[in-house]
């Protein structure tokens, strides 16, 4: 017998209720795992198998399955050195963007030890040495940390959008990279292992003041999410796709592609303000949203049949802005959300923190966290939550 309509609603109150019970007791554990961070022991855990076969490619930015042994190369230090293949005049001459007073050769852009800052309005308080030098002990190996993710913390799909990260998750992530916690699940791909260097060549200090500065910088959501069954032929560049073509050609094949709005732009100049546009599989929106608000729950007569995870906004909060030390997900680029949960459920993101997730994502498939993924993307990365409901889950 199926349940009525006013059944159903209590139904799915219920479960509103114990994942409220469930994201409470959730951040009870980070509060514990805070706790005892400083007397704990972080030793680095051996590397377990991992399902190449399955999984998602797109996300790290291959084609191929990894094969036996193929590791990544180091990346370089950072160098100012004109590059042979490219006339000097043009590397040297002065570049602008839109908006920006700010005048930077493409020598400036490229030297990752000094990061350039187009729109210093854009966080509020000056990048520190950490951000725009990098780790000092680390000498002519040091890149700053707005290298990659930006100085207003937006990333790129290949990195991480650090911007608006709670300063505590921050430095937890840190550190499970410097204690061999947290590594990729594709040991091709070399800017993880860029990131293990620096956090290991990093003072507390800095590690706080990074961590600071992020957590302070407002997170603005610069992803356009787009389904649909083709997408524009890409080439990849370090890991992340370019489009050659601005005709959606090639078949979507059940993955996600993310591509700058503007390759010049983001590619030459390093322009912070220009966004990527995440082409995803059609139905995958609605599969994602049925995933993250309920977690897959279904009624089946007057049973309600859990799903294959854990509704994500159960710790993420209602906006999945996120909630204390939990982090905010909306709006954030797809290949990224996609990794994460791809290392975490393979053991290669293994720090105290990430022992929830793993339970709640071990019996998703890679087309769950396709859909997932696709969703979180597309939502808005402003808080809607009521103020006395996070009050109480704070």
């Amino acid at each position: 017998m199926a349940l009525t309509p006013h059944r159903r609603s209590l139904a799915f109150v219920t479960v509103a209720l114990v994942s409220f019970g469930l994201g409470v007791a959730a951040q009870r554990y980070y509060d514990a795992v805070r706790a005892q961070r400083s007397t704990a022991t972080l030793a680095p855990v051996a590397a377990p198998g991992v399902d190449f076969a399955a999984e998602p490619l797109w996300a790290y930015g291959f084609t191929t399955v990894r094969q036996p042994d193929e590791i990544a190369a180091p990346q370089g230090p950072p160098s100012r050195r004109l590059r042979p293949n490219e006339p000097a005049d043009e590397q040297t001459r002065p570049r602008t963007v839109a908006g920006s007073q700010a005048q930077y050769s493409l020598l400036d852009i490229r030297d990752n030890a000094n990061v350039v800052d187009w729109f210093p309005g854009d966080h509020p308080t000056p990048m520190p040495e950490i951000i725009t030098h990098g780790p000092a002990a680390l000498g002519d190996r040091k890149w700053g940390c707005g290298s990659c993710h930006l100085p207003n913390g937006m990333g790129r799909p290949e990195n991480a959008p650090a911007g608006g990260l709670p300063a505590g998750y921050i430095l937890r992530q840190l550190q499970d990279f410097r204690s061999g916690r947290r590594r990729t699940a594709d040991p091709r791909k070399p800017n993880t292992n860029t990131m293990i260097a620096l956090a290991r060549g990093m003072t507390e200090q800095e590690m706080r003041e990074a961590a600071n500065y992020f957590s302070a910088v407002p997170y603005v959501g610069r992803i356009r999410v787009v389904e649909s069954d083709r997408v524009p032929p890409t080439r990849i560049v370090n890991n992340l796709f370019l489009p050659t073509s601005a005709e959606r050609t090639e078949p979507i094949a059940g993955r996600i592609i993310e591509v700058p709005e503007d390759e010049s732009q983001t590619e030459l100049l390093r322009n912070p303000h220009i966004g990527f546009v995440a082409y995803v599989p059609p139905g995958s929106l609605e599969k994602g949203k049925d995933l993250v608000t309920t977690g897959g729950m279904t009624v089946v007569g007057n049973t309600i049949v859990q799903g294959r995870t854990t509704a994500c906004l159960t710790c993420h909060g209602l906006d999945l802005m996120g909630v204390a030390e939990v982090p905010p997900i909306a709006g954030r680029s797809a290949s990224y959300i996609a990794r994460q949960m791809w290392d975490i459920q393979q053991g290669t993101r293994n720090g105290e923190a990430a022992q929830l997730m793993k339970m709640a994502i071990a019996r998703l498939t890679t087309d769950d966290i396709t859909a997932i993924a696709a969703y979180v993307a597309s939502r808005p990365t402003v808080r809607t939550e009521p103020a006395d409901l996070r009050a109480s889950r704070d």
